[in-house]
Formats: C-alpha cells, sequence, structure tokens
C-alpha cells in the first residue's frame, strides 16, 4: 500500500478570493454543490469571462467551474472583479467557498423513478438510473458545512463524493462520502479505502458534517497539516463493504437520459458564447455540470 504523502506546505487549491496566478493570468474556481447551476448565473459568469478573462467557462473534473486570464491586482482580484463574480450568485458563502466541494451522481434525482426497494440488489437498470435522490443531501451538507466557522478550514482538495447508488462515481478518490444502498439507507465512507456504517438517509449529511470536523481536530496544525483522510493513520473500526454496493459503473451515455433531461457532451470542457446560447436555445430549468467535463440539461421542474 502506498504511504500517505507527508506535506511541506498548506495547499493552494484556488478559489474567487484566492486566485491561482497562472501563466495566461489569474485562475479563479468556483464550487458548484453536485454541480448544479442556474441559467443565469452560466450566462453571468461567461460575460464575467468576455470582459476580463478568456471569454470561456471552463468545467472541471470535480463538477466546478473555472475562469481563466483574469487581472489580478497582487495576490487578489479586484475588489470591483470579485462583485461581478459575486452577483451570478455562485459565491454564496465567501468564508467557506474552498470547501464547499461535493461531488454527486450527476443523475441523482432526474431519472424516471423506479421501485428500487422492490428490486434484487443486484438489478442493473436499478443501479443504473441511481437507488435515492441525494439532492437534498448535499443541500444539507453544504448548509451544514457553511454554518461551523472551524470548518473553513478544511483544506480546499478536501472531497465529499455522494454516490446514488447507480456506481457513477464509486471510483473517485474522496475524503468523505456515501453511497446510497436503498431508498432511505447509505453507507457512509470515510476517505478513499474505508468504509463506515449504514445509516438513514436522514442522518447522512450530519454525519458527514461530524466526521469533518473530527478531521479538523486530529489532521496536525502547520504546514505539515493532513490534506485528505487517507493521510490518517489507518482507522481500526472500519466496517465491511455493504453487499448491495456493487462495482463502479460507466457515466450515462449522451443524448436524452430520461423525459426533460439530456446528457450534453462539451468539447474539452470548454464553454463557450456559443455553445452555451445552443444549451440554453430551449430556456431549460437548470443545468448540472458533471464530472466528466459534460452537462446535464434539466428542461423540466424536478
Amino acid at each position: 500500500m502506498k504511504s500517505p504523502a507527508v506535506r511541506h506546505r498548506a495547499d493552494l487549491c484556488p478559489g474567487v478570493l484566492r486566485p491561482w496566478p497562472a501563466e495566461d493570468g489569474a485562475l479563479v474556481r468556483l464550487r458548484l454543490v453536485g454541480g448544479r447551476v442556474e441559467p443565469d448565473a452560466l450566462v453571468g459568469l461567461l460575460r464575467v469571462a468576455e470582459s476580463h478573462g478568456d471569454g470561456t467557462v471552463h468545467l472541471t473534473k470535480r463538477a466546478n467551474l473555472q475562469l481563466r486570464g483574469l487581472p489580478a491586482d497582487g495576490d487578489c482580484l479586484a475588489p470591483e472583479l470579485v462583485e461581478e463574480i459575486a452577483a451570478t450568485g455562485l459565491l454564496p458563502f465567501p468564508s467557506h467557498e474552498l470547501v464547499r466541494n461535493i461531488m454527486v451522481s450527476p443523475l441523482s434525482g432526474l431519472d424516471s423513478p423506479l421501485a428500487r426497494d422492490l428490486q434484487s440488489p443486484g438489478d442493473s437498470e436499478s443501479r443504473a438510473r441511481g437507488r435515492a435522490d441525494l439532492r437534498p443531501v448535499a443541500r444539507e451538507l453544504d448548509e451544514g458545512l457553511c454554518a461551523h466557522p472551524s470548518l473553513a478550514a478544511l483544506p480546499g482538495r478536501f472531497l465529499f463524493v455522494l454516490d446514488d447508488g447507480r456506481g457513477d462515481l464509486l471510483d473517485r478518490s474522496l475524503d468523505l462520502g456515501l453511497v446510497a444502498v436503498s431508498s432511505s439507507e447509505c453507507q457512509l465512507r470515510m476517505g478513499t479505502r474505508a468504509w463506515g456504517p449504514v445509516v438513514p438517509l436522514e442522518e447522512a449529511a450530519g454525519r458527514l458534517v461530524g466526521l469533518a470536523r473530527a478531521f479538523i481536530t486530529v489532521r496536525g496544525e502547520g504546514p505539515t497539516a493532513a490534506w485528505h483522510v487517507d493521510e490518517l493513520p489507518a482507522r481500526t473500526d472500519d466496517h465491511p463493504r455493504d453487499p448491495r454496493i456493487e462495482v463502479p459503473n460507466a457515466p450515462p451515455p449522451y443524448g436524452v437520459v430520461a423525459p426533460g433531461v439530456a446528457h450534453v457532451t462539451v468539447p474539452d470542457g470548454v464553454l463557450t458564447r456559443e455553445q452555451l446560447d445552443d444549451l440554453l436555445a430551449d430556456e431549460p430549468d437548470h443545468l448540472v455540470v458533471t464530472p466528466w467535463r459534460s452537462v446535464v440539461v434539466v428542461d423540466r421542474v424536478v
């Protein structure tokens, strides 16, 4: 087994208030909880990119958004530019902007409903469509993280991954997370290798917030403090992996994946004005950025 990394500095993962000085200008990252973004917010962000950056919005492998080529005032963006970005609504919790790293199965809650609990644990269609809608869990988790001032100290690379049981995020590295094993239960994850208990879905967000607070207390201090759960000493109270959790599943195909829901490719994960106009042509309710640097377009209110 690979030895945990030994850190010698704090992480430098970028945000709006902590841009990264790239060769083409400042780079900023905006976190999307579960990848969800409103059309008006994306239009506003592209307008900022056209006025100040490279003219495009970049999609990341963590289902977030980035702007590149921005002018910087020393180590910061100019206050006026920060205000323009904040006006999109994509910077709701400035103090916690770096730690709102919550990845969710992009189609969670958007599939046609199935009687999942009446199907066998290995039913392929049930897994392909997910076992639970994790969007409420993600929202509660985000609110819980931002409610605790101490959690603003989580590393910017610390990642929560919520798989709704379809297995599309099962092979993602993570710090904390869960996998739905039924419509009302999930198994917690603590690092990439360790499994926690099976708990009611309604308790999951609170449990994850508690585990994040515990990580803050044990990660250490100063430049050698751990960035990830996997860098902590191995746990001795691991639980067995629930047998209802099977193997990782492939991303959804491109095209219509459910009534009013389409998975759309974005070449190289770079969103231009022309591409955004095409995505918004039918006035969708909202979009979901995926970890595959693509977009789910949701035309109906779900």
